[in-house]
């Protein structure tokens, strides 16, 4: 692979950044440190964090507001609700394998709670006071329910 010039890796991060990432991981792959476009890849891996923090905090508010209207509204459960709880479920746990991405949820937990209370009150149709103040599910619940069990 030829030199790359700054230059042309600054244009290639504006115009296809696909393309940018191939000539990145190229680069690294081939040992050649010097030739990387440090300022853009620097952005870019912070940019990657703050997704990653963005999603599991989001995947975390929608499983605590599953649980919240599943424990609040038993009238309502329906196996097709169990199932998306479910699903939900299993992508946070994948998500969590992150040590640095648990620590974010543990550490984040009542700031991302109180968006679950926000979400489970509006889709619900009750006013957010009926919840409790302090997110009552413990990591167990969390990550693995036991959500209970719906009669036939």
């Amino acid at each position: 692979m030829p030199t790359l010039e700054a230059e042309s890796l600054t244009s290639l991060y504006e115009s296809d950044e696909t393309a940018w990432l191939d000539a990145m991981s190229d680069l690294v792959a081939g040992g050649r440190f010097a030739e990387l476009d440090r300022a853009h890849l620097a952005d870019y891996l912070a940019d990657m964090a703050r997704r990653d923090r963005r999603e599991v905090n989001s995947r975390m508010a929608q499983r605590l507001a599953h649980l919240l209207k599943w424990y609040f509204q038993p009238e309502k459960r329906i196996r097709s609700w169990e199932r998306t709880i479910e699903l939900q479920r299993q992508k946070l746990r994948r998500i969590l394998e992150s040590g640095t991405l648990r620590n974010h949820v543990e550490d984040r937990l009542p700031e991302i709670y109180g968006d679950a209370v926000r979400l489970a009150a509006i889709e619900t149709g009750s006013a957010p006071e009926l919840f409790p103040a302090v997110c009552p599910f413990d990591w167990r619940q969390i990550e693995s329910g036991p959500l209970p069990h719906i009669a036939d």
